[in-house]
């Protein structure tokens, strides 16, 4: 229950934004965002004009920025693979394995990317409610269920995505399918896949906007859940210009299914580079 002398903001059961008056006085902010990724809340002490930034301690940031930083790399990785792949397939230069192959490979590195945004917020700082505004770290975990929190929501989204795609990955080497067959077992996992990811991406938003549409070019954050959220868009695109026809054989559209992976994936290698740079 919201205490009189603090504030929530967010959408439906999730909080984003808390504001509470510590017991020395002044106001102390938490962000959902900036506490888990950048280690921070934002305290104005009693008669201060502005509001300072408190940071965790040393080794809760060590940890936040190594996480960050491997998590980042497999995306840019990851996607940087998946565009290979589709301009592989696009430009004709190898077979349908080696697209397979490369596509594959790419889907380990965001296996990877996800399960590390997931366990970012597993392990994220947590405020102490109606405390002077600091944040500590409780001991390191590999998992948790906290439905209820929108960050871990969209990470898990996220994570659950990347799996799904790799059903779909391992399914496209396989040889000798049916049209129906290549619908349900390749085609299918991909556009949920998609789904997933689009999913995660709204989530975000909904974390950093605090459930209200919002454009907030300055913000680095903001820029990151955008890009990757495009790419998510560029990805569904692609998974349904590739849904293969019944009646020919043939996908809907080859040319839009590769250049629809190869673009989004960009944006997922550009939303892991800018992702290096969200860190304490």
């Amino acid at each position: 229950m919201e205490q009189p002398d603090q504030w929530t903001e967010g959408a439906g059961p999730f909080t984003t934004r808390l504001t509470w008056s510590p017991p020395g006085g002044g106001t102390a902010v938490w962000e959902s965002r900036p506490a888990r990724r950048r280690g921070i809340v934002a305290v104005r002490p009693p008669g201060a004009v502005g509001a300072r930034q408190v940071s965790a301690d040393g080794p809760v940031l060590a940890r936040l920025r190594r996480l960050n930083a491997v998590a980042a790399t497999a995306f840019i990785i990851g996607g940087a693979l998946f565009a290979a792949g589709a301009a592989v397939a696009q430009f004709g230069s190898g077979d349908a394995t080696t697209c397979a192959s490369i596509y594959f490979a790419g889907g380990l590195f965001f296996n990877t990317g996800g399960y590390l945004s997931l366990l970012q917020v597993v392990n994220a700082p947590r405020h102490v409610p109606g405390g002077e505004g600091a944040l500590v770290a409780r001991r390191w975990r590999w998992w948790s269920y906290e439905p209820m929190r929108v960050d871990w929501l969209s990470a898990f989204v996220l994570f659950a995505g990347t799996l799904v795609f790799a059903v779909d990955l391992l399914d496209s080497f396989l040889q000798g399918l049916t049209v129906q067959q290549i619908n349900r077992l390749i085609w299918a996992p991909d556009v949920i896949g998609c789904v997933l990811f689009l999913i995660s991406g709204h989530l975000a938003f909904v974390e950093i906007c605090h459930g209200r549409p919002c454009i907030r070019q300055r913000n680095l954050g903001w820029w990151i859940v955008a890009v990757n959220q495009l790419g998510s868009v560029l990805f569904m695109v692609s998974a349904l210009a590739a849904y293969t026809r019944p009646a020919t054989g043939s996908l809907i559209n080859a040319d839009i299914a590769n250049w629809g992976t190869l673009t989004g994936a960009l944006c997922f290698s550009a939303g892991g580079i800018l992702q290096h740079y969200e860190h304490p």
